[in-house]
C-alpha cells in the first residue's frame, strides 16, 4: 500500500486537522484580499476619481495576478516543495498588501494588487492540494468544505475592518491585511510540514526522516526505504498511464471548465461589486458594507452546509440545487436591499449558496478523473475558472458605464450562474457510476 493510500484509509488525527486549519487560515487571506478592494471601492473610486471601468479593472488586476500565480508559481511546488512555495507566496502577499496601503496613485496600487494576486494564486494552488493530501478518504469532502469556508471568514473580517474605517482612511484595511499576511508567514514557517506526497515522489536527501517525523505526529507507523521505493514506482506508472487523459476525457473536461467559469463569474461579481453598486443605488456606505458583510457571513458556513448535504445526496445533484438557488437568491437580494434587515437576511443566503457552489465544484470535479490524472484535471479546471473571475468585475464595470442598473447587473450575473446547472446535467453521463438506461423490449 502506498503512503497516500495509508493516509486515506487511516483515521484523521488532531495533527491532520491542524494542517487543515492552517490551510483554512491561508484561504482567509484570499477572502480578505478580494473584499478589501471591494469594501474600499467607494473611497478608492473617490480619491483617485475612477470610472466604473477603471474600478472594475483594478479589481480584475488582482484576479489576473491570482491566475498568473496559479499557472506560473504552482508548477514550482513539484520542484522545490509545497511548503517553500507557500512561504514565497506569503512573502509576495505581504509586500503587495503593504504596497497597496501606501500607493500614491491608482497605477501603483494596481501594480501592488498584481503582486498580491501572484502571492494569493501561489498560496491557493498549494493549500488546496495540502488540505486534500493530509485528509483521509472519509473526511476529505468535509476538510475541503472547511478549507473553502476560510474565504468567507476572511471576507467577513475585511468587512468588519471596513465598517470601522467608514468615513476614515481606507488604507487601514490594507494595512490590516498586510499584518495578517505577515502573521500567516510566521505561523506557517513554524507549524506547516512539507507534503508527504511530495517527499515520497521527489525523494530529497532527508525524505525518509521528514516523512516519519510527520507520520509520528499523525499517530501512524513509520515507513522504510522499501516503502518509499514502492511509492515512487507507483507514481511513475500512474504518470505513464495518464499521459493521454485529455483526449479521452475531453467532453467532461470542457463541461467542468464551464462549471468553474460560471460559478467563479457569479462568485466574484457578488463579492467584488456589491458594496459599490449598493452605494450608487442610494444606500449609505455603512449600509452597503453591512449588506456585503451579510454575504461574507453566509460564505463562512455555506461550504460546510454543502458538505453536509452531499452526505445525503450525490454531490452533483446538490451542486445543481445550490447553483439554481444561488441564481434565484441573487435576484431576490438586489430587489430587497431597500429594506436593510431583509436584504441582510437574503445576503446571508446568497453568500452561503454561492460559496457552497465553490465547495461543490471542488468536490464534483475530482470524480470525473481517474486518480492518475486527477490533480492535472483539477488544476486546469481551476485555471479556466479564473477566466470567469477575471471577466466578471470588468464586464460589470463596462456595463455599468453603459448605463446598466444594479438590478440589471445582478440579473445578468444570476443568469450566468444558472448555466452551471445545465453543464452539470450533461456531466452525469461522464461520472464513473453512470449506467445508461436501457429500453425494455416491447411485448405483444
Amino acid at each position: 500500500m502506498t503512503l497516500m493510500a495509508r493516509i486515506g484509509a487511516a483515521p484523521m488525527s488532531g495533527y491532520q486537522w491542524l494542517i487543515v486549519a492552517l490551510c483554512t487560515f491561508m484561504n482567509c487571506l484570499d477572502g480578505f484580499d478580494v473584499m478589501a478592494v471591494a469594501y474600499t471601492g467607494p473611497s478608492v473610486t473617490e480619491e483617485f476619481a475612477l470610472t466604473g471601468s477603471q474600478f472594475g479593472l483594478l479589481v480584475s488586476v488582482g484576479l489576473i495576478g491570482m491566475a498568473l500565480g496559479s499557472m506560473l508559481l504552482a508548477p514550482f511546488a513539484d520542484l522545490i516543495g509545497r511548503r517553500p512555495l507557500i512561504l514565497i507566496s506569503l512573502t509576495l502577499g505581504t509586500i503587495g498588501m503593504f504596497g497597496a496601503a501606501m500607493a500614491p496613485s491608482v497605477t501603483m496600487m494596481g501594480l501592488f494588487r498584481l503582486v498580491t494576486g501572484l502571492g494569493v494564486g501561489g498560496i491557493l494552488a498549494s493549500t488546496n492540494v495540502i488540505a486534500s493530501e493530509f485528509s483521509n478518504t472519509k473526511n476529505r469532502g468535509l476538510a475541503i468544505g472547511i478549507y473553502t469556508a476560510g474565504y468567507g471568514i476572511g471576507a467577513t473580517l475585511a468587512s468588519l475592518v471596513a465598517r470601522s474605517t467608514v468615513g476614515g482612511d481606507w488604507r487601514t484595511v490594507f494595512y490590516v491585511g498586510g499584518f495578517g499576511t505577515l502573521l500567516a508567514l510566521i505561523v506557517i514557517a513554524v507549524l506547516l510540514p512539507e507534503s508527504v506526497a511530495f517527499l515520497e515522489q521527489r525523494r530529497p536527501q532527508d525524505a525518509l526522516e521528514r516523512i516519519n517525523r510527520t507520520l509520528a505526529r499523525m499517530r501512524m507507523d513509520s515507513i522504510s526505504e522499501a516503502d518509499l521505493d514502492q511509492g515512487a514506482a507507483a507514481g511513475k506508472n500512474a504518470r505513464q498511464s495518464g499521459s493521454r487523459w485529455l483526449k479521452q476525457l475531453l467532453t467532461p473536461t470542457i463541461l467542468l471548465w464551464i462549471v468553474f467559469i460560471t460559478i467563479m463569474f457569479g462568485f466574484y461579481f457578488v463579492n467584488s461589486w456589491t458594496p459599490t453598486l449598493l452605494t450608487e443605488e442610494g444606500l449609505s456606505e455603512s449600509a452597503a458594507v453591512t449588506a456585503g458583510m451579510a454575504i461574507s457571513i453566509g460564505g463562512t458556513v455555506g461550504s460546510v452546509l454543502y458538505g453536509l448535504a452531499a452526505r445525503l445526496r450525490p454531490p452533483r445533484v446538490v451542486l445543481i440545487g445550490f447553483s439554481l438557488l444561488s441564481a434565484g437568491m441573487m435576484i431576490v437580494f438586489i430587489l430587497s436591499t431597500s429594506i436593510l434587515w431583509l436584504g441582510f437576511g437574503i445576503g446571508v443566503l446568497v453568500g452561503a449558496l454561492i460559496n457552497g457552489c465553490i465547495a461543490g465544484a471542488y468536490t464534483v470535479g475530482p470524480l470525473l478523473y481517474p486518480s492518475t490524472v486527477r490533480s492535472v484535471g483539477m488544476g486546469w479546471a481551476l485555471g479556466m475558472g479564473r477566466i470567469g473571475a477575471i471577466l466578471s468585475p470588468t464586464i460589470a464595470g463596462v456595463l455599468k458605464d453603459a448605463g446598466a442598473s444594479a438590478t440589471q447587473l445582478y440579473v445578468g450575473a444570476a443568469a450566468v450562474v444558472a448555466l452551471c446547472a445545465l453543464a452539470l446535467v450533461a456531466v452525469r453521463k461522464h461520472e464513473p457510476d453512470y449506467t445508461p438506461a436501457t429500453k425494455e423490449p416491447a411485448t405483444a
